[in-house]
């Protein structure tokens, strides 16, 4: 069966705020010209926001551009922001310090991003862009030129013997004279994008963080509607870079999560688990106590910035948001700038369409508050290479005294994978059992991210070489990916006297966080996208 496709103007890769936005954009543009333009959004999730993990706490800078009546239009924005607290955390004490100015939330709106998306996509819907969810872009198209002409999607109904089954329909090729990839971070067809087109060349590697979520309904009584606290300090040791949130939504919700950098060196800490010894903390487990839990998500993030932002632009296409990444980490902020990179790209590919043959998307996108933004925190996040306090303490600086106009540039010195440690030379870490209350095991918290994958299908996380998996990431780092995933795919198994072990991939688990695809010390796993619609569908997150 040969594949179908079909053309549009232009193609979207990824239903998250930057191709929402870019969508919205192209379509205004194109209505107050009044001329056709077709544009199609790829969403690999069930549905728009399916996928969409985020703390999140909104600025409504980009929102205030792209849609000015949002509030008229009904846009989930429920819960102004009405106080900050920053907490350092020690073992059994939570000490308050000044709030950093990048934390100041006045103005600011804390959301569900899953939500905020759904929404985002009755918007640009309404204005004639055709959205596609389920369908998981799985192939960059090329012409004879080497131009990218689009995408194709992934074969639906193939088995695990990798052969076809009765429900087998091949995937649709979607064609469009310019493809923008705005898959998140970590993009499985931007990786390929890197290396054909060299778009990496001459930045710093992107760093990464894996943030954990739960959104929990919690008693009335300990509900502060728009509160906002972050911590830092305990659980983490002073050389590793991690820290939490908690965000008092509204109906009684309070979403929580922390997040680690994953330049850390024991192969043994589990993100997972610290977050949920971070919750036992005497100062935050009271917010939890006769709550209930009622969803669970994870996701990597960009934490590279200025630093790290790649070339954005190749012969036929484009990227946009956070498969970029745009991330404001001193704010913990990357929405609305995830949002301006996808309008600035649509303006610049509407006046090429126009015939502005200088229409440029990068440069233009220097000339925005996007770009000041980053470089002007740009030093912050690698001074966390002199451990905590030497960080802290350079950021105040960096802050108060350069006000982000440093004469020099700090630099990532190497990718995340790389910092791993062997395991000979490290304390193992020991974590405590969960008590099925406020802290809870690997599986039980899968169930409530309801993920799901056909289960006779390819495995969509590949091992380049699997004697690796044994070889090196056993023998010399003692499987840190059965630490670091936080849905329990990557499995260590003996046989009954204890010895051969093989690495078992549970693949059905995958929350699609992309963090093995990341922090694997060797680059042997490679995610790719499983079957359209497959993987976890949030609410509320």
């Amino acid at each position: 069966m040969e594949r179908e496709s079909m053309e549009y103007d232009v193609v979207i890769v990824g239903a998250g705020p930057s191709g929402l936005s870019a969508a919205i954009r192209l379509k205004q543009l194109a209505a107050a010209a009044e001329r056709e333009l077709s544009v199609c959004v790829l969403e690999k999730g069930s549905e728009v926001g399916a996928h969409i993990l985020s703390g999140a706490v909104l600025e409504p800078r980009s929102l205030n551009e792209l849609i000015p009546d949002w509030k008229e239009r009904g846009a989930p924005l429920n819960t102004e922001a009405k106080e900050d607290r920053f907490l350092f955390l020690t073992e059994t004490k939570a000490i308050r310090l000044p709030t950093p100015p990048q934390m100041n939330n006045h103005g600011n709106y804390i959301i569900s991003l899953g939500n905020f998306c759904r929404w985002l996509g009755t918007q640009a819907e309404e204005l004639g862009v055709e959205i596609y969810p389920g369908f998981a872009a799985a192939e960059v198209l090329y012409d004879e030129a080497g131009r990218v002409k689009g995408v194709a999607t992934g074969d639906m109904g193939i088995g695990k013997d990798g052969q076809h089954t009765d429900a087998y329909q091949p995937g649709m090729e979607l064609h469009g004279k310019v493809t923008m990839f705005a898959e998140g971070c970590r993009g499985s067809l931007t990786k390929t994008l890197f290396e054909r087109f060299s778009l990496r060349d001459g930045v710093d590697p992107q760093t990464y963080g894996i943030g954990i979520k739960e959104l929990w309904e919690v008693d009335p009584a300990k509900h502060q509607q728009g509160l906002i606290i972050h911590t830092a300090g305990w659980p983490m040791d002073t050389a590793t870079y991690g820290g939490s949130f908690l965000y008092h939504l509204e109906d009684n919700q309070v979403a929580v999560g922390y997040v680690i950098g994953l330049d850390y060196q024991n192969p043994t800490l589990s993100p997972f688990e610290e977050f949920q010894r971070f919750k036992t903390h005497p100062a935050i487990r009271p917010f939890f106590e006769g709550g209930r839990r009622i969803a669970y998500g994870a996701r990597a993030l960009n934490e590279g910035g200025f630093q790290s932002v790649p070339k954005l632009s190749f012969p036929g296409g484009c990227l946009i948001g956070c498969t970029a990444g745009f991330l404001n980490v001193p704010k913990i902020k990357g929405t609305h700038t995830a949002m301006k990179s996808g309008m600035v790209a649509a303006e610049e590919v509407f006046a090429k369409f126009d015939g502005d043959q200088s229409a440029d998307y990068r440069p233009a996108l220097e000339q925005t508050w996007l770009w000041s933004e980053l470089h002007g925190v740009r030093n912050i996040r690698p001074s966390f290479q002199w451990g905590f306090w030497g960080g802290f303490v350079y950021s105040a600086l960096d802050t108060v005294l350069f006000r982000g106009k440093a004469p020099w540039t700090l630099r990532h010195r190497h990718g995340d994978h790389e910092a791993l440690k062997p395991k000979r030379d490290v304390v193992p870490k020991l974590y405590p059992k969960p008590d099925g209350k406020i802290s809870f095991d690997r599986l039980s918290s899968v169930f409530i991210s309801n993920t799901n994958h056909e289960e006779n299908q390819p495995a969509h996380l590949k091992l380049k070489d699997p004697s690796v998996a044994i070889r090196i990431n056993y023998d010399l780092y003692g499987s840190p990916e059965q630490y670091y995933c936080p849905a329990g795919v990557y499995e260590i198994v003996k046989d009954a006297a204890g010895a051969n072990p093989k690495l078992q991939i549970n693949a059905q688990n995958c929350v699609h966080c992309k963090t093995c695809d990341i922090k694997d010390p060797t680059q042997n796993i490679n995610w790719t996208v499983p079957e359209g619609g497959g993987g976890p569908n949030y609410p509320n997150m």
